[in-house]
This record gives C-alpha cells, structure tokens and sequence, in this order.
C-alpha cells in the first residue's frame, strides 16, 4: 500500500511505536542541526548588495533590439 494516503499514516503509526511518538520531531531537527549555508540572514548587508544586483538587470529587451 506505499504511496497511499492510508499507507502514508500506517507508516507514520509503525515509525512513532518504534521510535517514540516524537520522531518526525527529532529527525527534523537533526537535518535543520546539519545545514551550514547560514544564508541572508547571517549577512543582512551581503542581502542587500545581492538584492541591488538583481534589481539593475533588466529582463526587457532593449528597445533598438532587432527582432530574429
């Protein structure tokens, strides 16, 4: 029955009697513990020099431009 909805929440059932009622809970975390990016929100001002670049590319074609 994979790929079902019934089997979806039967196999979510076997995982919390198995592991503990909070599994889902603690393999989450243990991905979002493994992530090292630290991204736009570690650097605020790397987000707005990466934001002005983005905004000064156009996505028109210029106006003189010949049509193939």
């Amino acid at each position: 029955m994979a790929g079902t909805k019934l089997g979806g929440t039967k196999a979510a059932t076997t995982n919390k009697e198995k592991h503990g009622k909070d599994f889902y809970a603690r393999i989450g975390a243990m991905g979002g513990k493994k992530g090292r990016t630290g991204g736009f929100a570690a650097n605020p001002e790397l987000a707005r020099i990466a934001g002005a670049k983005g905004g000064r590319i156009s996505r028109r074609r210029k106006k003189d431009a010949v049509v193939a």
